[in-house]
């Protein structure tokens, strides 16, 4: 394997202060790309400052909104000339508790947060991807498709899966790939912002270790996977070594397809 593999590439990630998301752009970094650290957190150019150089930049944008994505790859073109390769890792349930147990507005919360960033950012870099004479999209989904106590955030990441393999379909004749992986558990550092800013409940902590305990009881391994072990597969998808791979939802989630 090459180690430039995005050597010549202009790669945006977004999530990219935290968790899957920062450790995606600082490989790709490494490997050679020019990257874009997007995310809603203040603190991301602090993340991208960690690549070093002058080939990767941080910039602030909340993409729960159609704008914040827009003026994301608005500014990677400015910056950088173009965008070739758009990495989606903004999601992540906000609250586990049963189906019956969620109320409205946490269930639109769930979808503003794991299926509109997603969508948002594919229709914000499309056409610069066009623009470029071709490109790649890659989704970051779940194996929470199939899963407990975390309903909204399931049917966000099936939507996920959806637009991923319907955009494949629709934009291959212009070269354009779109793929994704669907991780399971992952063990991650504690983050700098909470997914759930308002704290769990000692419910909401019991709900929590049950789904704990299905996603790590449905895996092979009985285990979470790495930070590094989720990071892989989407930079491989990312790269031309995947040339011939499209509309593909690749489970990284122990032997548990979700």
């Amino acid at each position: 394997m090459s180690t430039q593999r995005f050597a010549g590439k202009v790669m945006v990630v977004t999530g990219a202060a935290q968790g899957i998301g920062r450790a995606v752009a600082l490989r790709a970094a490494a490997e050679g790309s020019k990257v874009l650290f997007v995310d809603r957190a203040e603190f991301v150019s602090e993340v991208a400052a960690e690549a070093g150089g002058e080939e990767t930049a941080g910039f602030v944008a909340d993409l729960e909104t159609y704008e914040g994505a827009a003026s994301a790859m608005t500014f990677a073109v400015r910056k950088f000339g173009g965008v070739d390769i758009l990495i989606n890792g903004v999601g992540g349930a906000i609250r586990m508790r049963p189906f019956a147990d969620f109320e409205p507005e946490q269930i639109d919360a769930e979808i503003r947060r794991s299926l509109m960033p997603t969508l948002y950012a594919c229709h914000a870099v499309l056409p610069h991807l066009l623009k470029r004479g071709g490109g790649t999209i890659v989704n970051v989904s779940s194996n929470a498709t199939r899963g407990i106590r975390r309903g909204p955030y399931s049917a966000a990441k099936g939507g996920v899966n959806a637009i991923t393999q319907s955009l494949a379909m629709e934009y291959a004749e212009h070269n354009i790939r779109v793929v994704a992986t669907a991780p399971g558990g992952t063990d991650a550092p504690p983050r700098r912002i909470p997914r759930n800013a308002t704290g769990d409940s000692e419910q909401e902590k019991l709900w929590m270790g049950d789904a704990v305990k299905q996603v790590t009881e449905s895996t092979f391994f009985k285990r979470y996977g790495s930070i590094d072990e989720q990071a892989a597969p989407i930079l491989f998808l990312a790269s031309d070594e995947a040339s011939y791979i499209t509309g593909t939802v690749l489970p990284v989630a122990g032997g548990d397809t979700g």
